[in-house]
């Protein structure tokens, strides 16, 4: 074998090898071995070569650096007795996060931090992390307040709480479970990082969006410092939510909480439904009562009735159920139940547990026809039970009973009837304070944590929206001009296109907001139904579905003529009874409630209106944003939405309620004729409006009506219900309030009290029997007026127009945009977010205009 030289090897190479010099011949052996050896791969390029070819390079190159693996750190499982874990979990639970521990999920607890944990539980504080990150985990997911073992979402908590512990610890770093984790409302924060929070899974595809809506910050895309003009605009906060999408919750009397319905809703649902939810209905009153001062007694109390007081040195009341009153003859009594109508056409009361005959020939409202009484009703009464002469000689008192849930023998009494008493908003949902900022303590409420309306919860995002609130729209700059303020909403009454002085008037009104500076127009317009004044698509007047259609293609007309508005504002459209396509079955009549809005096949007209208008000035349409639009500002939009339906501004700070309906002929219609004892009252005359109701009766006034604004703060006791009324007109600042005589109180205002006490006490918006006022079982839920909106549009064209705040909920109603008996005239409401232009108070105001 030849071997070549070094110096043979540089002349064929050109260069010089440092590894190259002489060396003696190799074996055979060796060389072979060498060639069938298994190759390795090449490792990776030295991260430091050679600087210059005399230094040789290292024959095994650096490798690159790899963090180290975690594992975790081994625990010594132990078993920790529950009643050990007790006062700790009681601490953590109940003590700070207001929650109840079930024996089973104690348990539950205890294995996992026996086995997680072991013997350093106590002196490391390592239960005392565990039991804190899953109360608050158990909070974020709405779980409600008592916490049980055998639940699906305290299972995949301690699921996902295992996957991020180390050695009994919680993981902290890139997987860390802190508080701003777990809550993600930290902007800053990494995506990654925040997805590990405790409560969710860690998915690698969750968006924040996701996360967020286990707990009450859906939809909300929240910011902490708004930079863009897209974020800064108000309109960018403000979102319009359908009956049919708002949550079906449903109160739980055994966890004194509101759950979700699990069930699919239907609009032709079984005939359980109608049970489920008369009975919801009762429960969601019957709680709220429960927590008023003047039902709550103290632990000392009398033999009688009269005799027991509360806490407060106040009469307390004890609700009575009707099937408890089988034997109890000659007993006074209060009862809490619907006002029924037998099938002998006698009026009765019925709650859970039973049924029984009313006499109301002598009952007196408490206050004094301060509200309506009609059957669909749940009311309170006070009384006595006053059983068949039959049963009486017979001794047992049961003969006269058809059983539990039936129609009891006897008849019940009634001496004083009344309304449930309501409940302010920040009572419902335990805010300390007017707007949250802990002016003063309140005791009650505790559903703080539930997000009603599908927008987040008081708790989670109330006080992070009313901040940003604060820095859009109550800048001292944008107060100080007196410029327009740009948080208004216009409210415009019942709109019948077939009439071409509507149009005129709204032209007129369109014009006033159009000429506002820029930046200070409304933020909405409300314009509400009837759009006809018959029922043109059952063939009623003249025309059918294609006049229909025309007359929302002249609205288009005239709304193209105010760019500046639909550009800047979002327009709603609430349907009446004579609107598509109900009505072509109805005939203009009652019809089911919720009900869906006016179809798309006759607005399409006024959409691409509002979409000219935002592409002539270069803004993006709401809902329809494409890749051109990135980037851009929101423009105008037109939303049809549902009767009823809501609107939120800023999450949970601000809840409108939308509803078109002539409720206040429906009451007089159907109402309870009762005893009149002001002897020196004199029935006033209603308006003259087209309406002939003789079946309205007791219109005296009620004996305290105060007009001060502030009124809001006054007790919910039975004698001071109409304290909390206030109409808008406040006097001057060194003016002393006085009580007018009750002769000198104007009709419309005493009945605009008593319209709006009715409603807001019922905290429903169809309290009527189903013959007269039909609604959807699955849905009613859309409803229920608790907690209390801050707001609420009520058209009622049968009622005058007026502005009313009654436990903290300011109600307004335009009426019909044209005024009854005067040729010219146009009426609205203008409605501004409390404490925005300057004034403080906010509210609406009913405002009026010739054209």
């Amino acid at each position: 074998m030849i071997v070549q030289s070094p110096r043979q090897k540089r002349t064929k190479t050109g260069q010089t090898n440092a590894q190259d010099r002489p060396s003696r011949p190799q074996p055979q052996a060796a060389a072979a071995a060498g060639f069938f050896a298994p190759k390795t791969p090449a490792g990776p390029s030295n991260p430091i070569p050679s600087s210059s070819p005399a230094f040789a390079t290292p024959v095994h190159p650096l490798k690159p650096f790899q963090p180290p693996v975690l594992t975790k750190a081994a625990i010594l499982p132990i078993i920790l007795p529950p009643a050990t874990l007790r006062p700790l979990a009681f601490r953590t639970f109940t003590k700070k996060h207001s929650l109840t521990l079930t024996s089973t999920a104690l348990q539950e607890l205890a294995t996992f931090i026996g086995r997680h944990c072991g013997s350093g539980w106590r002196e490391e504080g390592l239960a005392e992390k565990v039991l804190e990150e899953v109360a608050r985990s158990w909070k974020n997911r709405n779980g409600g307040v008592i916490v049980e073992g055998n639940s699906p979402e305290l299972k995949d908590i301690l699921k996902t709480l295992e996957g991020n512990m180390s050695g009994g610890k919680i993981l902290t770093g890139p997987r860390s479970l802190s508080r701003q984790n777990s809550l993600l409302l930290e902007p800053d924060q990494d995506e990654q990082h925040a997805h590990s929070r405790l409560g969710l899974r860690p998915v690698p595809s969750l968006t924040r969006e996701d996360s967020n809506a286990s707990f009450g910050m859906s939809g909300l895309e929240f910011t902490e410092e708004p930079e863009d003009d897209s974020v800064r605009d108000v309109r960018r906060w403000l979102k319009v939510i359908h009956a049919f999408d708002q949550p079906r919750l449903m109160y739980n009397v055994g966890k004194k909480h509101f759950e979700r319905d699990p069930s699919k809703p239907s609009l032709l649902p079984a005939a359980s439904h109608k049970t489920d939810a008369f009975r919801n209905r009762y429960n969601v009153i019957h709680q709220r009562i429960l927590r008023n001062e003047a039902f709550q007694s103290s632990s000392v109390q009398g033999s009688s009735l009269r005799q027991r007081t509360n806490a407060n040195g106040l009469s307390s009341h004890k609700i009575t159920p009707i099937a408890n009153l089988l034997g109890r003859h000659g007993s006074n009594h209060m009862l809490l139940g619907m006002l029924v109508v037998l099938p002998t056409g006698s009026l009765a009361i019925s709650d859970l547990t039973g049924t029984i005959t009313l006499d109301l020939s002598h009952a007196v409202a408490i206050p004094e026809d301060s509200a309506w009484f009609t059957p669909g009703m749940i009311v309170l009464i006070d009384g006595v039970y006053e059983e068949e002469e039959e049963t009486m000689t017979m001794g047992n008192g049961l003969s006269g009973s058809s059983g539990v849930g039936g129609t009891i023998g006897g008849r019940f009494q009634g001496f004083f009837i009344g309304q449930p008493p309501c409940e302010k908003r920040r009572v419902t949902l335990g805010v300390s304070g007017p707007d949250g900022t802990g002016a003063d303590h309140t005791i009650g409420g505790g559903f703080g944590w539930i997000d009603f309306l599908g927008v987040g919860s008081e708790r989670a995002v109330g006080s992070k929206m009313r901040k940003l609130e604060h820095r859009i729209l109550r800048q001292p700059a944008l107060l100080e001009d007196g410029r327009p303020s740009r948080g208004r909403a216009v409210i415009i009454g019942e709109l019948n296109l077939d009439q071409p002085r509507s149009l005129q008037a709204l032209r007129k009104i369109l014009g006033l907001y159009a000429s506002d500076p820029e930046g200070c127009t409304p933020m909405t317009f409300v314009l509400a139904g009837n759009f006809t004044q018959h029922a043109v698509m059952a063939r009623g007047g003249s025309g059918g579905s294609i006049e229909y259609k025309e007359f929302f293609d002249a609205l288009a007309s005239t709304l193209a003529d105010f760019p500046s508005l639909l550009t800047t504002a979002t327009f709603v459209f609430v349907p009446g009874d004579n609107d598509g396509w109900v009505s072509a079955f109805s005939g203009g009549a009652a019809t089911p409630l919720p009900r869906k809005p006016v179809p798309d096949l006759f607005t399409s007209r006024i959409r691409r209106v509002f979409a000219a208008a935002n592409a002539e000035a270069g803004l993006a349409n709401p809902g329809k944003e494409t890749e051109k639009d990135a980037g851009k500002r929101r423009g105008g939009e037109a939303v049809w939405t549902t009767n009823p339906s809501r609107i939120t501004l800023f999450g949970p700070s601000h809840e409108m309620v939308l509803f078109r309906d002539d409720i206040s002929a429906r009451l007089r219609r159907a109402s309870v004729r009762l005893k009149n004892t002001s002897k020196a009252s004199v029935e006033p005359e209603p308006p003259t409006n087209g309406n002939d109701d003789s079946a309205m009766d007791n219109q005296c006034p009620p004996s305290s009506l105060p007009d001060a604004p502030d009124a809001d703060d006054e007790d919910m006791a039975d004698t001071t219900m109409t304290d909390a009324m206030d109409v808008d007109s406040a006097p001057a600042p060194n003016q002393k309030t006085t009580m007018p005589p009750p002769s000198s109180i104007p009709y419309d205002v005493l009945a605009a009290r008593k319209l709006v006490k009715t409603i807001l006490d019922q905290g429903y918006l169809a309290p009527f029997r189903q013959a007269i006022r039909p609604v959807h079982w699955d849905y009613t839920s859309a409803m229920y007026l608790y907690p209390l909106p801050t707001a609420m549009v009520l058209v009622d064209t049968t009622a005058p127009p007026f502005c009313v705040t009654y436990e903290g909920c300011h109600v307004m109603n335009p009426g019909s945009i044209l005024v009854p008996g005067r040729k010219g005239a146009a009426r609205w409401v203008e409605y501004e977010l409390p404490g925005v232009g300057g004034t403080g108070t906010g509210g609406g105001r009913v405002r009026e205009c010739t054209f």
